[in-house]
């Protein structure tokens, strides 16, 4: 009984953890897209976009509603969006997307990690060949009642992939990132509105290693996830 209490305790406080970071990277999005474009979701469809991201992550309305207040304040911390690149251990390629409102911290931060589990920090752009950037739309199944017709429609906007998860019961539709804005406004004249939206970064080239060495670049992986800075983490790992 002592190890089953022991066991839901640190269940329970690795779920808390999650739902705080989800928060936090929430908040940062909607930091940065009232900063970019005030805090009307009227007239901000990047601030759209982060709302509907924070409610994939099931943050509270009070807690949204508080978010785009602060950021809009004057004193409200301006979040730099600043992109690493380097390699994980056993040459998988990784690029981290972080959100931060102070660089030198953010970068010494991400450098101790890549230096503390094996890994290495390259240079901007040293991924471009191996990751192509898409824009991501999950889109709730029963919204688009006829797919062949849809993908028809919405191959003039951009899409080019369109696929059914059916354990979420939801689309994902993907376009190139440069046709992400395009996407977002057609599908918002249609009705249509995605339960989360992203820009991703996959790989065109998989890098497979043993199940050993898999193990420690996920641990160097979730230790980058862990920084409250970190907002992506992106990977080549088959």
């Amino acid at each position: 009984m002592g190890r089953a209490f022991e066991y839901r305790k640190a269940t329970k406080f690795a779920r808390w953890d999650k739902m705080a970071k989800a928060f936090t990277k929430a908040v940062r999005e909607i930091t940065i897209a009232v900063k970019a474009g005030g805090g009307s979701p009227e007239y901000n469809a990047m601030l759209r976009r982060a709302i509907q991201n924070a409610k994939s992550v099931q943050m509270p309305k009070d807690k949204i509603e508080n978010a785009i207040k602060k950021a809009s304040s004057r004193d409200a911390a301006d979040f730099k969006e600043i992109v690493y690149e380097g390699m994980a251990p056993h040459g998988v390629a990784v690029i981290v997307e972080t959100a931060t409102d102070n660089p030198t911290r953010t970068v010494a931060n991400i450098r101790a990690i890549f230096k503390k589990k094996g890994g290495s920090l390259g240079t901007s752009g040293m991924h471009d060949f191996i990751f192509n950037r898409k824009g991501v739309f999950y889109v709730a199944a029963d919204k688009i009642p006829d797919a062949e017709s849809f993908e028809l429609d919405f191959i003039d906007h951009g899409l080019e992939k369109m696929e059914l998860l059916e354990e979420q019961n939801q689309y994902l539709l993907s376009v190139d990132f440069t046709d992400f804005g395009k996407m977002s406004e057609a599908l918002e004249n249609a009705g249509i509105e995605p339960e989360k939206s992203e820009l991703q970064r996959l790989p065109t080239i998989a890098k497979e290693i043993s199940e050993e060495q898999v193990d420690e670049v996920l641990d160097f992986i979730d230790a980058l996830e862990q920084d409250d800075d970190v907002q992506n983490v992106f990977h080549n790992l088959e």
